[in-house]
């Protein structure tokens, strides 16, 4: 917030300048309008399935795939039954559920093309999936997959009440956590199994390399740590070696 002020405040005193009402702009601190969001906390894959299975049951799979398929909720509570494949091993991403300021609620595409996609569904989690859809959605194609308990449009602050959400992250040891934090550590250890950033940005739905370029770093300082361990470990042996402790007894 501070730094979209100083931005806007910056812009302003520019224009000033350019109608000579000012000399030069003093907005000339470096650094001061790049926003630098506090990075968010991610799950380890036990706490995903712990939370998972602590929600009701209803809405156990809204919690796998936020994670292990990178969706943003609106587009979870968009998903329709036609929307998976007979076998569950992808589902399309066509639609997005927009809550209005005034409770309106309203089903759109996506805001860019890159949102509209089709998702590979990890092997692992394809017979929960499955087990969701035998027993929460009708055979109907136009059918919501996700919804509240009598049918209706999974609504943020629905979800919110029916999770005990709160109380729910704090028991699988993830006090604070955020829904979209899920969306996060499934981009995170999507990053981690050496995708490239085309392929991350078509997981996730980016239409821009920036959001995808934060993952990819997050995969470098993984990799760096690798090779820091091993660095450590290649040193004890050599520091072994040369202690004598590697020579064989005559």
């Amino acid at each position: 917030m501070t730094a979209k002020a100083y931005r806007l405040l910056r812009a302003v005193l520019n224009t000033a300048v350019d109608d000579e009402l000012i000399r030069r702009n003093p907005c000339r601190i470096q650094g001061a309008g790049i926003e630098r969001p506090t990075e968010r906390p991610t799950a380890t894959v036990a706490q995903v399935f712990q939370l998972a299975d602590i929600v009701p049951r209803r809405l156990r799979v809204l919690i796998l795939l936020a994670a292990f398929a990178s969706l943003r909720y609106g587009e979870l509570a968009a998903l329709r039954r036609r929307d998976f494949d007979p076998r569950c091993r992808t589902l399309t991403v066509r639609a997005t559920l927009v809550e209005r300021q005034d409770g309106t609620l309203t089903f759109g595409p996506p805001k860019t093309d890159a949102g509209l996609r089709t998702i590979t569904i990890p092997a692992a989690i394809r017979r929960d999936v499955l087990a969701h859809l035998n027993a929460f959605v009708d055979e109907d194609q136009d059918e919501l997959v996700f919804t509240g308990a009598t049918g209706a449009v999974l609504r943020r602050s629905n979800f919110q009440r029916t999770s005990n959400w709160r109380v729910s992250v704090a028991a699988a040891g993830l006090p604070g956590f955020h829904f979209h934090d899920l969306r996060h550590t499934g981009n995170t250890l999507a990053s981690r199994t050496g995708a490239s950033l085309a392929d991350l940005m078509a997981r996730m739905g980016h239409a821009s390399t920036r959001a995808a370029m934060i993952y990819q770093h997050t995969a470098r300082e993984q990799d760096e740590q690798i090779a820091d361990a091993l660095s450590s470990q290649i040193k004890k042996s050599q520091d072994r070696a040369r202690s004598g402790h590697g020579k064989r007894k005559k």
